[in-house]
């Protein structure tokens, strides 16, 4: 078994809460997370269907795609069906954690993995959402302790500099000068005596996001009671992350047959389009998984000839086609696929931190919707 909370911070290093949209409840939604786990189901969506198979399969965790409480409960009663799933799930000690737009907007998330499926390419985001700050830390650390300090460091992402550069740090040696008195327990040297130390000065470049992680290791890593450390922000370096994606297919292809292409591609009964000209030669993808029919104007603007998005409103779908955008409107459910995919990151993660868990997939569908 291993701990909730160790599990919920390895995907939050992946997946962080600061990337979702703002009013977006992500995190924690049922139950604790101070508790040891054995078995963790990934789902799309929470519904009383999957709650009961999260009961048979005696799941301690669900990760879901979807929040189970997008707004206020007024009351909790277990004679209404929605919330008498929240009960279950507390009666059986079941634990409920999000990831909703942050998994949409993190790279690679969601919506990349759509693209790779599509066979879209140079992709970049189709509306900024954030800016995050990179910060440098600089601390100072005795010789023998220098490999341990950056190696637990870089684990957890910081000295990431770019897509292209990780594990990046500075170093430079010098002479630590300190004096333990009053109640110091000092790692090296006496109270009341002058020490001299042999130190390197390391630097490194990290993401905001990761500050808590960097504190944390810090205190778990360094050898001394009390760290001497500094920690700056930097104008000069952000990163910018967005949702939804656009990019290129290789070659040029007709709309109906890059229709049909989406359709196998998520094995599909039907779909909506909103054209003017089916037989039309497109090239350039916009896509956004879910609901993004109001980001329709950027597709528009950065010249896509195709919008794939879900759940497209009547009246939106008459200005889209004023636009001379074409739309494929595949639904919402197409989301399912960050089931097998956060399974295949779990169990790497599992392999790579010495795990011992189960992950599995959710089986039931939750498709409210049938083609006849």
């Amino acid at each position: 078994m291993i701990e909730a909370k160790t599990f919920i911070q390895r995907l939050e290093k992946y997946c962080p809460q600061e990337l979702a949209e703002e009013g977006d409840p992500v995190g924690l939604h049922i139950g604790t997370l101070d508790k040891s786990i054995e078995r963790i189901m990934m789902t799309l969506d929470i519904r009383p269907s999957v709650v009961q198979e999260a009961i048979d399969k005696k799941v301690d965790l669900i990760i879901a795609k979807h929040p189970p409480i997008f707004r206020p409960i007024k009351r909790l009663v277990t004679d209404n069906f929605q919330t008498k799933m929240y009960a279950d799930l507390l009666k059986h000690e079941i634990a409920v954690y999000a990831a909703h737009t942050n998994m949409d907007i993190v790279e690679p998330g969601l919506n990349d993995w759509f693209c790779e499926m599509l066979d879209v390419k140079n992709t970049t985001y189709l509306k900024r959402t954030h800016t995050l700050q990179y910060k440098k830390l600089v601390v100072y650390v005795p010789m023998g302790a220098v490999a341990d300090l950056r190696d637990a460091l870089h684990a957890i992402g910081v000295g990431k500099y770019s897509d292209n550069y990780d594990s990046c740090s500075y170093r430079t040696d010098g002479i630590g000068r300190f004096r333990p008195v009053n109640q110091a327990i000092s790692t090296i040297g006496s109270l009341e005596n002058i020490e001299e130390v042999p130190e390197a000065r390391l630097e490194f470049v990290f993401l905001e996001t990761l500050y808590p992680q960097v504190l944390a290791t810090l205190s778990d890593h360094h050898p001394y009671e009390e760290p001497v450390f500094d920690i700056y922000s930097l104008d000069n370096l952000t990163k910018t992350y967005g949702l939804g994606r656009i990019g290129d297919l290789d070659e040029p292809m007709t709309l109906n047959a890059f229709t049909q292409k989406v359709k196998a591609t998520f094995n599909l009964e039907g779909l909506r389009l909103i054209s003017n000209d089916e037989t039309q030669l497109i090239q350039r993808i916009a896509i956004c998984g879910g609901s993004g029919e109001k980001f329709y104007p950027e597709a528009v603007r950065k010249q896509a000839d195709v919008y794939i998005t879900g759940d497209v409103y009547y009246h939106t779908a008459h200005d889209i086609l004023e636009e001379g955008l074409a739309v494929i409107d595949p639904g919402h459910y197409i989301e399912e696929v960050c089931k097998p995919r956060f399974i295949q990151l779990f169990n790497q993660w599992k392999e790579e931190e010495g795990w011992d868990a189960e992950f599995i997939e959710s089986e039931v569908d939750t498709n409210p919707f049938k083609f006849r």
